[in-house]
């Protein structure tokens, strides 16, 4: 196949022999101590990434017990209460590809994330909406496009982020999840197993999730680092509409670092629709935490507050069908404390979610928590062995109790 060229077309040759460098070294090399890095004329090329596995077993709730709408408790399903899988983790597989040079004083960069699952699912990576019985023969597993963004910046001016990336709400309390390279709190009934687990999604703070949207950061100021920016508006989970937006979704974060302390607090808030035209309402919500590392024991602290905004998931169960705002709040607490080649690790959460004024208890979800321990084993630099075990625990609004567990042992690779 033969690409138009004009004046750049040896610039177009360097790109082509760059990439497919960047993609045998990175599927020959036995290890990669750092992700892969090629230069391309005034570009560098980098790819970098993971591949996680595990074996997961559940002990699920009975299916003949009265079920908490929302809890995090997974179900038995079909006569059987246990469930085994062989599945990524909280992350799936990863590929993130990266661009960047310097023009006229600004460094410039483009990312794209791919994230493959291992479990066999032909409907949409996470959701499976539509089509039961995924999981067999002739499948196949879809790729997650989180991220694809660009920036601009230097150290002077800051940095402009525009794209489809991480959210700023919850975004540090799920990267300092002690669960994220493995598996924390399973998906639920394996069936048809989504292509991530849950690890304390739900369970200490809502899921941060993967949107458009514009950003910018400030320089280093000391230590600290502001961000603010807007996001494309999303829907509440299960609305039976979509409705236009007449303004853009607002976040902002302040972050702090030094040496042996690390700390930020986040905003968010977005106008939402009430149905049969009652006019509208805001959804808004903030968090705070930190973390503190001396020597090999790290310490950390999340809590949440949101009004309107739900809870695991940015407005799930956020409104009454008639749009009345609920408000919730949760908080994660962890400790790990590593030795040599080993770290070790508890962490407990919960996410609460209160009713709206006037309504009546029902199986609805008051509190989702959670509790893991795990052990984690750098058998090389980019090699890492992970077992770990989870309770988990659902109570609705008229006191039903979901409860279940599941234990994970599995490896973590990473380039």
């Amino acid at each position: 196949m033969r690409t138009k060229e004009r004046t750049n077309g040896s610039t177009s040759i360097l790109w082509s022999t760059a990439v497919a460098t960047a993609l045998l070294a990175a599927s020959f090399s036995p290890r990669n101590a750092a992700a892969v890095e090629v230069s391309a004329g005034d570009w560098k090329l980098t790819a970098k990434g993971n591949v996680n596995v595990y074996y997961i077993h559940s002990s699920c709730e009975d299916e003949r017990s009265l079920g908490v709408t929302g809890g995090l408790a997974c179900r038995g399903a079909a006569g059987e209460d246990k469930s085994s899988s062989v599945s990524n983790g909280l992350l799936p597989a990863a590929l993130q590809i990266g661009a960047a040079t310097t023009q006229k004083g600004l460094d410039l960069a483009v990312t794209f994330g791919f994230y493959p699952g291992i479990s066999t699912n032909d409907g949409s990576p996470n959701l499976q909406q539509g089509a039961t019985n995924l999981n067999t023969a002739l499948g196949t597993t879809a790729i997650d496009m989180r991220q694809v963004f660009l920036t601009i910046g230097n150290d002077k001016i800051g940095e402009f982020m525009l794209g489809r990336n991480l959210g700023l709400f919850g975004g540090d309390a799920i990267l300092n999840d002690m669960t994220l390279p493995g598996v924390g709190a399973g998906n639920g009934n394996y069936a048809a197993p989504a292509n991530t687990s849950l690890g304390s999604i739900g369970l200490g703070y809502i899921y941060a999730d993967w949107y458009a949207q514009m950003n910018y950061t400030t320089p280093n100021l000391a230590g600290f680092k502001l961000t603010v920016g807007i996001f494309d508006p999303l829907e509440p989970i299960g609305a039976l509409i979509s409705t236009p937006k007449s303004s853009p979704g607002y976040h902002g974060k302040i972050a702090f670092k030094s040496d042996v302390f690390y700390a930020s607090a986040s905003y968010m808030s977005q106008k939402q629709n009430r149905p049969l035209n009652f006019g509208d309402y805001t959804g808004h919500g903030w968090d705070i935490g930190g973390k503190v590392t001396i020597v090999g024991l790290e310490v950390l602290g999340w809590y949440y507050q949101g009004t309107g905004l739900g809870t695991t998931a940015l407005f799930l169960f956020g409104a009454t069908p008639l749009g009345q705002e609920r408000d919730s709040d949760g908080f994660l607490a962890q400790i790990t404390y590593k030795f040599g080649d080993v770290k070790l690790g508890v962490n407990y959460g919960q996410s609460k979610l209160d009713l709206a004024s006037g309504e009546l208890p029902s199986d609805l979800v008051e509190k989702n928590e959670k509790y893991t321990a795990g052990i984690y084993y750098s058998l090389t630099e980019n090699l890492t062995l992970i077992g770990e075990y989870s309770d988990i625990k659902a109570t609705a609004h008229n006191n039903i109790e979901n409860k279940s567990d599941n234990f994970n042992i599995g490896a973590y690779l990473s380039f």
